[in-house]
């Protein structure tokens, strides 16, 4: 049970990661590889400034400013400097390595002995991994609330336009580029508040812990998606959070078979390969339609 409970936990904490890459990803429709560098920054300030005595909820906050400040830098090089946005990416992905020694003094920074946000209050009392569920829950409802409501401002709407079609949402007075920056530090905010959320739940930061993470929030988008079809924004939302409780699952299960975790990120990868190729593969051999004339012959 306490495995199953970890996995929902770890789930809704990637979930706020796979939130961020729908911004960026879905809906101004750009890859942004800034968020393998933002999820180790994050999860480097929170601990670094729990470290160094600060409040854990105030070095959350810290981590979330420290990501959206990645996500402006990444916003300027692309639409001031005209650094094509994937390579922005790389470029500020990179430079946080660096900066990610130089925060940590090294790099990998435990919290051993340390308060974080998953042993305040009643948290400790519960079951084991009962923490992250209830501090994931409460991060993912605050943050799908807020999100719903900015995407339904005129700001948000005009964020979706800029994302839908450049050309049209210049022509309505909307700076596209704007949108971009804006986009960028929300979703590398979002990212930077994963990291330090997950890095106090781990008990460390490292600075190599943003490897593969561009995956894992790809693969809760893309799970959310073919699971549960035509939605609402807002819905698709809360659609990527179960996706990545899933996925989570789907891990576990492959791990209860007796692969190796060391292969743990190779299994990601076909696993996200596998997912996308879902729709393209009910297309080619109609499995729907097949499936459902097998239930109908069962029946």
């Amino acid at each position: 049970m306490t495995i199953g409970v970890s996995a929902i936990g770890q789930g809704l904490l990637f979930g706020i990661l796979g939130i961020a890459l729908f911004l960026t990803f879905r809906i101004l429709d750009f890859p942004d590889m800034t968020v393998e560098g933002t999820f180790p920054f994050g999860a480097a300030v929170a601990v670094s400034a729990i470290a160094n005595g600060i409040n854990p909820l105030v070095a959350t906050i810290l981590a979330t400013l420290a990501g959206m400040v990645a996500g402006l830098s990444t916003g300027l090089l692309t639409t001031k400097g005209k650094i094509p946005v994937l390579l922005a990416g790389i470029l500020v992905m990179t430079g946080l390595f660096s900066i990610n020694l130089r925060v940590m003094g090294r790099a990998n920074l435990s919290l051993l002995n340390q308060p974080n946000l998953f042993k305040q209050g009643f948290l400790p009392q519960l079951p084991p991994a009962f923490a992250s569920v209830i501090v994931g829950g409460l991060v993912v409802i605050i943050v799908v609330i807020m999100l719903t409501l900015f995407l339904n401002t005129r700001l948000g709407q005009g964020f979706i336009a800029a994302g839908d079609n450049p050309n049209m949402a210049r022509s309505l007075g909307i700076n596209p580029d704007r949108q971009k920056i804006l986009g960028l530090v929300i979703s590398n905010g979002l990212v930077g508040l994963a990291g330090g959320l997950i890095a106090q739940n781990n008990g460390f930061a490292d600075v190599n812990m943003g490897i593969g993470v561009i995956v894992i929030g790809l693969a809760a988008i893309i799970i959310g998606e073919v699971s549960f079809g035509n939605l609402t924004l807002s819905q698709r939302l809360i659609a990527v959070v179960l996706g990545s409780i899933i996925y989570r699952f789907i891990l576990l299960i492959v791990l209860a078979l007796g692969f190796n975790p060391d292969d743990l990120k190779l299994i990601s990868a076909i696993i996200l390969a596998l997912v996308i190729m879902v729709p393209t593969l009910e297309d080619k051999f109609r499995l729907k339609q097949t499936l459902t004339k097998g239930v109908r012959k069962d029946d």
